[in-house]
C-alpha cells in the first residue's frame, strides 16, 4: 500500500504514536504528514522529536510546525523577550522543560535544527492543504502576510463550524477561504471542545486534533479513504501524569 496518512497533535505522547503505527500497520511505503504540536503536555516531548527525526530518514515524511513547536524553539534558543514562561508552563511547557533538563547540549542543538526545519504548510498535487491551524488570506496560503497565522489561527475552524449548511457555494456570502482548496487538514483546536472524539469534517475542513493534550487520543487517518485509527486515551497511557489537564 502507498497510503497518505495524516497524524494529529501528539503533545509528547510517544507511546500513543507507537500504538497508532501498530494499529494502522504503517509501512515505509506510506507517506506520513504530521500536523504539528509534537511537544508540551506529556513527558516524552524529547523522545517524540527523536522519533520524528529517525522516521523522516526512513520514508517520505511531511513535518508541519505547530504553535507549541514554535514555543519550544523560542525557549530553547533563549528568544524569551516576548515569552511568557508561566503561561507556557500552564499549557504543557513544564513537562517539556523537565524533559530537556535531562538531555545534552548536543541533542538540544539537534532539536533546534529540527524545529527550525518544520514547514508552515503542505499543499499536495490534488489541491489538499495541510496546515497546523489555518490561514487568513482570502487568496490562499501563498499570500499569507503573517506566517504565525499558520500555527496560531482559530478562525478557519470556527468559520467552518458556524457555516450555514443551506448557503450555496455560489452565494456571495459563502466564505472565500473555503473555496480555495479541495480539502484542508488541520489540528490545533481539539474536537473534544465540541464534544467529539473522532476526526470531524466541516465544509472542506478536516480537524484531526482529537484532544491528545488533555483526556483524548492521537489520531491517524488515511487521506484518501478517510479510514482512521486512534490510540488509547493519553491519561490511560500515562496514568501518573496530568498532561494539560
Amino acid at each position: 500500500m502507498n497510503r497518505i496518512l495524516v497524524i494529529g497533535d501528539i503533545h509528547g505522547g510517544l507511546l500513543a504514536v507507537h500504538q497508532l503505527f501498530e494499529r494502522a500497520k504503517v509501512t515505509q511505503n506510506d507517506t506520513l504528514i504530521f500536523l504539528g504540536d509534537y511537544v508540551d503536555g506529556w513527558s516524552q516531548s524529547v523522545e517524540v522529536i527523536d522519533f520524528l527525526i529517525k522516521i523522516s530518514k526512513q520514508q517520505k515524511t511531511i513535518l508541519l510546525r505547530g504553535n507549541h513547536d514554535q514555543l519550544v524553539l523560542d525557549w530553547l534558543q533563549g528568544n524569551t523577550e516576548n515569552f511568557d514562561e508561566k503561561m507556557w508552563f500552564k499549557h504543557g511547557g513544564e513537562a517539556t522543560s523537565k524533559a530537556y533538563s535531562l538531555v545534552t547540549d548536543q541533542k538540544k542543538q539537534q532539536h533546534i535544527a529540527f524545529l527550525k526545519s518544520l514547514q508552515d504548510y503542505y499543499l499536495d498535487e490534488n489541491n489538499r492543504l495541510f496546515v497546523h491551524a489555518g490561514f487568513s488570506n482570502m487568496t490562499g496560503v501563498k499570500n499569507e502576510y503573517f506566517t504565525e497565522t499558520f500555527y496560531w489561527d482559530r478562525t478557519l475552524w470556527e468559520m467552518a463550524l458556524s457555516l450555514d449548511l443551506n448557503l450555496p457555494k455560489t452565494h456571495p456570502f459563502y466564505p472565500k477561504r473555503l473555496l480555495l482548496y479541495h480539502e484542508v487538514y488541520i489540528g490545533h483546536t481539539p474536537v473534544t471542545k465540541i464534544g467529539q472524539t473522532i476526526p470531524i469534517n466541516k465544509a472542506c475542513v478536516w480537524n484531526i486534533d482529537t484532544g491528545a493534550a488533555f483526556k483524548g487520543v492521537v489520531t491517524i487517518m488515511d487521506v484518501d479513504t478517510k479510514k482512521y485509527w486512534q490510540s488509547d486515551p493519553l491519561p490511560e497511557i500515562y496514568p501518573t501524569e496530568k498532561g494539560r489537564n
